[in-house]
């Protein structure tokens, strides 16, 4: 058996990210860019007010002057001509500051005459001006390379003027899912079968990360049956679930290696998931998660996302870690890396307590979709009293 993280360190080394691909904006949203984005004019363009009132010279706005009024700058409508000494120009939020002014007079301290307009508190010079290039120049990065799009990022794209982004196209991954025992929600189920629940959970998986799942037939335990699925899709990535560990109906690496299949690592030092197979078939890579359910997903958690990640050209791979303290005292683990699920909730000082359900049997899919975290126990971590200090990986945080 290997460990976690040189599992995950493999993986990640067979993979590569998916070339770019051109899309409108509008599209933008959750993808990863394949290369920068550049501003393409000035923002502002010119100095313009932040607030409504009156473009005036600093000089002249003092309180108790009357400046005669000589036009108006609306925003998208500038003035044509040029404040000069006693004059005031009636400005709007946006407006371009005309030339000659320096500040301006907001209308609070300002009172409208059929004559002009009186300066009722004096304004010093720059006041409520947003200069030329405030946000951001032309020919700036707007935003780096490899960076998962925001709708905020979206936004600032399109105050950049870019109508289309070049994002990495989405890893196409295919999930076939094994065995006789399994059927398709809604389809009858065979003589002491189950639904199969793993290749919808892991389409979804797939999904929320970014990529374009396609759910294959399910395969029976039949090694043609399954050598057939696992070539017929042309993905970037072959994710099956089922027939990994040892037994006469785990099939999978039997059946592959008839098409030339190269195992890279089969068996990671951790619970649930310990029979996963991680190889090649010809140019597929193929991660083999466990059957049951939760070990299948918590696998997902920790090697497919990251393998998503890299597939997509993001430069953090991992499943983001956090500090919590135990809710309930953790006993001293053996040599395999735990991933215990758990709840979490805030204590009075606003910091998450992690408590581990009661049961962890790896085909109770109840108790994961319940959990919030998954706290990690190291292989021989020491016994962790109640209040102490914890690891965990929070779900909601991962879309998952």
């Amino acid at each position: 058996m290997i460990s976690v993280g040189e599992a995950r360190g493999r993986i990640l080394a067979g993979l590569a990210p998916t070339g770019p691909e051109t899309v409108p904006l509008a599209a933008g949203w959750n993808r990863v860019l394949a290369r920068p984005v550049i501003a393409r004019l000035t923002q502002p363009p010119a100095d313009v007010s932040a607030m409504d009132g009156y473009a005036v010279r600093a000089a002249d706005a003092v309180e108790g002057n009357i400046l005669r009024l000589s036009g108006a700058s609306p925003a998208g409508k500038p003035f044509s001509g040029e404040v000069g000494p006693g004059e005031a120009v009636r400005i709007f939020t946006g407006g371009f500051v005309p030339p000659g002014a320096d500040t301006i007079l907001i209308q609070e301290n300002a009172e409208a005459l059929a004559e002009g307009v009186r300066v009722t508190e004096g304004v010093a010079e720059g006041r409520h001006i947003r200069r030329r290039g405030l946000d951001f120049a032309e020919g700036g990065e707007l935003l780096p390379a490899g960076r998962r799009l925001t709708a905020r990022d979206v936004g600032l794209a399109a105050a950049g003027n870019h109508p289309w982004l070049i994002v990495h196209r989405r890893p196409r991954i295919g999930i076939l899912a094994t065995g006789d025992e399994i059927a398709l929600p809604g389809e009858a189920l065979p003589a002491g079968g189950i639904v199969s629940s793993n290749a919808h959970a892991l389409a979804a998986m797939v999904a929320s990360a970014g990529g374009e799942a396609g759910i294959l037939p399910i395969a029976p335990d039949d090694p043609a049956a399954i050598a057939s699925l696992a070539g017929s899709g042309g993905y970037d990535l072959l994710v099956t679930t089922g027939g990994a560990s040892v037994g006469e109906h785990d099939l999978v690496q039997k059946a592959l290696g008839r098409d030339g299949f190269v195992l890279d690592f089969w068996q990671i030092a951790m619970r649930p998931g310990k029979p996963l197979i991680w190889g090649r078939l010809g140019s597929t890579p193929v991660l083999g998660l466990p059957g049951n359910p939760v070990s299948a997903l918590v696998c997902a958690v920790i090697f497919l996302l990251p393998a998503l990640a890299r597939m997509q050209g993001l430069a953090d791979t991992a499943p983001p870690v956090e500090s919590a303290i135990a809710g309930a005292e953790l006993p001293a683990n053996d040599k395999r890396a735990d991933h215990l699920r758990a709840t979490l909730a805030r204590d009075d000082g606003g910091r998450w307590v992690a408590t581990p359900n009661a049961r962890q049997d790896s085909s109770m899919l109840g108790v994961l979709a319940r959990a919030d975290a998954l706290i990690l126990r190291a292989p021989f971590a020491p016994a962790v009293p109640k209040g102490e200090a914890v690891e965990v990986i929070r779900l909601q945080a991962l879309g998952v």
